[in-house]
Formats: C-alpha cells, structure tokens, sequence
C-alpha cells in the first residue's frame, strides 16, 4: 500500500508547506478567514509529529512557522484573553496585555512598511511613464525652475535697526525648555551556564525594550525562540537575558 508521504510531491517554497500544514492540521492552521493564536512551544510538537516525513525539513518547518505568525491575518488574531490553540485544536493558554500590545505593535509596523514599499513603487512606476512619454515626443520635459519667467529686478534690502523692546519681550515671555525625563534602564542578567535550555523562558532584547520569549532550539551560536506574540525568530546567545 502506497504510504501518504509518497504520494505527496516535496513542498518548494513556504507557502507550500504552510498548505501541507494546514491539509494535516486543519483545527491548528489555516489558509483563508481568521486565524488561531499558535501554542507557544509548537514548533517542538510539529517537530515531532512530522519526524518520520521527508518531505519537511526542521529549517522549512521554522520558515514556516514565521511567516504564517507574521501575517497580518495572524496578528490580528493575537488578542487579549483569546486561547492559544494546539495542534488539535484544543484551547490552552489565554493571550494577556502585554502578548496582545507586542502583536498590535508589529502588525502596524508592517502595515507602515507596506505602505512605504507600495508608494515607492508608485512613484517608480510614474517616473518611468513619464520617462517614456518624453522619450516618445508625446509630453514636453519640465522646465527648470524660473525658466520662462521674466527676470524680476534687483533691490537692494533696507537694512533695519533692531527694536530692543521686541527683544526684551522675548526674553519675557520665552520659557526655559524641560529636558524629557528618561524611563529607567531595565537591568538585564546574563544567561548562565545550563539555563539556557529548550522550553526555558528568556528576555530577547530588541533595541532598547527586552521581550519575553521561550526556547524552541538550540543551534550552535544561535538560538531560536518564539516570541509572546507567537512569531519564530532566530537570534544571538548574546541576545538573551534571564527572565
């Protein structure tokens, strides 16, 4: 009897596994319509459930998994007091504050940046029309500045004498400037020796504010986690900090 593996054909691209994953998975992931919150620690049980398939490989499987908990289908899903799902479907922990503020806050960064990609690429593509109109003798080139205006004549500026009750107003009103009061460092411990562990829990510092995470792998000098919004990313020993 022909197995299931073997008549599958070998995903290619990420989006070919994230179908596979929710063929196999259907209560977990899925294609279109709202998305579940991930188990925190999902990668492991995928891991383990899909060992004995060739067709998924441990790095396509963590491609996946970050590009299906960066989507803005996905993030949008991330809110507070929702239940995070398992393979199975099956409810388990509930997304608080501080998880549902860091999902918002990338889902507007990636809208940004999308909107910044999609409006460069406008302006590309109008600059490049209008290149080929002129090319085509269809539109006339832009004039400089000033070019066709009739020169406008000189004159020499009187030069006034400064009021010194104008500055002694100013003086008085003018108020001294407070300097922006600096929220407190946060004091980050390094990892010791034998704490860095699959499952453990860590701080991944991100510019100026840590974020809590949870050890998914261990891969020599680098480390993947998955953050409290769900997404997988890969970062530095050097980068993680005791929670």
């Amino acid at each position: 009897m022909t197995s299931q593996v073997e008549v599958q054909a070998k995903p290619h691209n990420v989006k070919e596994v994230v179908a596979l994953l929710a063929e196999q998975f259907p209560l977990c992931f899925s294609l279109t319509g709202p998305a579940k919150p991930l188990k925190v620690g999902i990668f492991q049980d995928l891991a383990e459930k899909l060992q004995e398939n060739p067709l998924i490989s441990k790095t396509m499987l963590r491609q996946a998994l970050r590009v299906y908990t960066s989507s803005w289908r996905y993030l949008e899903a991330v809110k507070e007091g929702v239940c995070r799902v398992d393979l199975d479907g099956t409810d388990g922990a509930v997304i608080d504050a501080s998880q549902a503020e860091h999902a918002a806050a990338t889902l507007s960064e990636s809208k940004a940046k999308a909107q910044e990609a999609r409006k460069a690429r406008q302006a590309a593509e109008r600059a490049k029309a209008k290149a080929a109109a002129i090319a085509a003798g269809t539109a006339a080139p832009a004039k400089a500045p000033g070019e066709g205006k009739p020169a406008k004549p000189a004159y020499k500026k009187t030069e006034r004498k400064s009021d010194g009750r104008v500055a002694k107003a100013a003086n008085l009103t003018s108020k001294p400037v407070a300097e922006p009061v600096k929220a407190p460092a946060v004091e980050l411990k390094a990892m010791e020796e034998g704490q860095l562990v699959v499952g453990g829990k860590v701080l991944v510092k991100f510019g100026a504010s840590p974020i809590a995470a949870t050890v998914v792998e261990l891969a020599k000098q680098d480390v993947i986690v998955q953050l409290a919004s769900g997404m997988i990313v890969k970062t530095q020993r050097g980068s993680l900090f005791q929670a």
